[in-house]
């Protein structure tokens, strides 16, 4: 049986074309990790959501056992782990991060702003 929480983080990952897991939010990212995501996110003109795991400590506790990803921020696209800072920063610098969001819809012509991930 799962649990509320595992729920929760199936109904956001569904409910999201492009979630970020991140410590803190885009405008204050509380480690440099997250910040990073963000940035590269941030520049593409990228739109999606983010959890803070700081305020969600049962998300916190049971992502990292359904995503068999030990580390924040995590990030998905279409419902499928991407990965973690060192991926996302590799994909984008090998210019495949981009079409990835392309892909789902999710670049913007101008700056676009991150919401708080829908339940």
């Amino acid at each position: 049986m799962q649990t509320p929480t595992i729920e929760r983080i199936k109904r956001q990952i569904a409910n999201n074309s492009v979630l970020l897991y991140m410590k803190g939010t885009p405008d204050f990212p509380m480690c440099g990790f997250s910040s990073r995501v963000t940035h590269i996110l941030n520049s593409l003109n990228a739109q999606y959501a983010y959890v803070n795991i700081l305020e969600n400590p049962d998300i916190r506790a049971e992502l990292p056992q359904y995503a068999k990803w030990p580390t924040f921020p995590q990030l998905y696209i279409q419902g499928e782990l991407v990965g973690g800072c060192d991926i996302v920063v590799e994909l984008h610098k090998n210019e495949e991060l981009k079409p990835m969001l392309a892909a789902v819809q999710a670049l913007l012509p101008a700056k676009a702003e991150a919401v708080l991930a829908q339940d």
